[in-house]
């Protein structure tokens, strides 16, 4: 009878004890609830944790609404007939007209420019400025027809690992409108691209993981404050490569945006000589030059141009340049890279390879003749 008594003070302690606990956890998490889940969390979708944390679950469309008007679609017409297609953005309106930054590829060759606006209104465009170097054009449109003028802001100011979206036209017209989000993924990229009339050459650019495909280009980059903070231009494709996309600072594109709005041709300084890669073994033996297997980087020389600069420092064929004002130099297309960021008339030092000795000569920068 006794151990009958025991062990029903020990289950009736059991319950009291588990009751309680159970009343104890019940009233706190209904407090944690009515802190954490209320009707302000409800409409705004924002949990606020306690004084000091704030998680924001709202997403970014405030900041898409406040470029999504100033968003455009681009249509390239050739021969009345529809030759490619990107996107754009309003950065600028003035009592007559709206202006349209995109990429040079965009517009090339364009005889006609059809804009979409966001209210699926079209107007005709008209191609102020474009230059292939910085994959940068101009468009003009009317400024009745102006719905919205973005917001630019600046990538210095913004981190790895940020939140960036872009909007844009991807695969084409139907698909105009579409928002993909993703992260800025690294700064001052140094990406090789071609050109049609230089085959290679360097661009400084933002790297992002955000979706971009043929049709966004031109469209805008944009931070989670509804600012451009680039021009979205190319990404690479490659069947092992996936997100890997490259943004146009809008700083740097704003450097340039007087002689665009203008249809001024961006003036590019020449050194004076003839080139090949270090790597370009077969043409340069076709051009009498051997170099020594131990040179893997830099620009070979093989013809200087009679009174350039080149000419008055000193450089000859066969020097191997290997930098230009201390910054490396690896192959033609980092020289050009290094080269357009100066102006006519800049004096340049450059640091060559003659018969094995580094060497250095300051040459004065010309004007490209047409």
């Amino acid at each position: 009878m006794r151990g009958k008594l025991i062990n029903l003070g020990v289950i009736l302690v059991a319950f009291l004890l588990g009751g309680g606990t159970m009343y104890y956890l019940v009233e706190n998490n209904n407090h944690l609830s009515n802190t954490l889940i209320d009707k302000e969390t409800l409409t705004t979708g924002v949990i606020q944790c306690s004084n000091d944390i704030t998680i924001d679950e709202t997403g970014i469309s405030t900041a898409v609404g406040e470029i999504y008007d100033a968003t455009v679609t681009i249509q390239n017409y050739v021969n009345n007939r529809l030759s490619s297609s990107g996107s754009g953005f309003v950065y600028k309106k003035d009592e007559n007209y709206g202006y349209i930054m995109t990429n040079h590829h965009v517009v090339e060759g364009a005889d006609q420019i059809i804009v979409t606006l966001s209210n699926d209104d079209q107007v005709e465009g008209t191609v102020l400025g474009s230059d292939e170097y910085l994959d940068l054009a101009v468009v003009r449109i009317k400024a009745e027809d102006v719905i919205k003028v973005a917001k630019l802001g600046n990538s210095e100011n913004s981190n790895l690992g940020d939140t960036v979206f872009t909007v844009g036209s991807p695969v084409g017209y139907e698909y105009r409108g579409t928002v993909t989000r993703g992260t800025l993924s690294g700064k001052n990229r140094m990406v090789e691209v071609s050109i049609a009339s230089t085959n290679d050459f360097i661009m400084r650019v933002l790297q992002i993981d955000a979706a971009i495909n043929p049709g966004n280009s031109g469209g805008p980059l944009v931070n989670i404050n509804g600012e451009v903070i680039g021009i979205n231009s190319l990404k690479l494709v490659e069947d092992e490569v996936e997100g890997m996309g490259f943004a146009i600072p809008i700083e740097y594109a704003m450097e340039y945006i007087d002689e665009l709005e203008t249809g001024k041709k961006l003036e590019r300084p020449l050194i004076g000589i003839s080139m090949l890669n270090v790597t370009d073994t077969y043409r340069l033996y076709q051009n009498g030059i051997i170099i020594n297997d131990d040179i893997d980087e830099g620009v070979v020389i093989i013809n200087v141009s009679s009174n350039s600069g080149a000419d008055k420092a000193g450089l000859k064929k066969g020097d191997i340049i290997i930098a230009v004002n201390e910054s490396k130099v690896s192959n033609a297309a980092y020289l050009k890279y290094e080269l357009y960021k100066c102006n006519v008339g800049d004096k340049i030092e450059i640091t060559y390879i003659r018969n094995g000795k580094i060497s250095k000569a300051n040459v004065t920068l010309t004007k490209i003749e047409e």
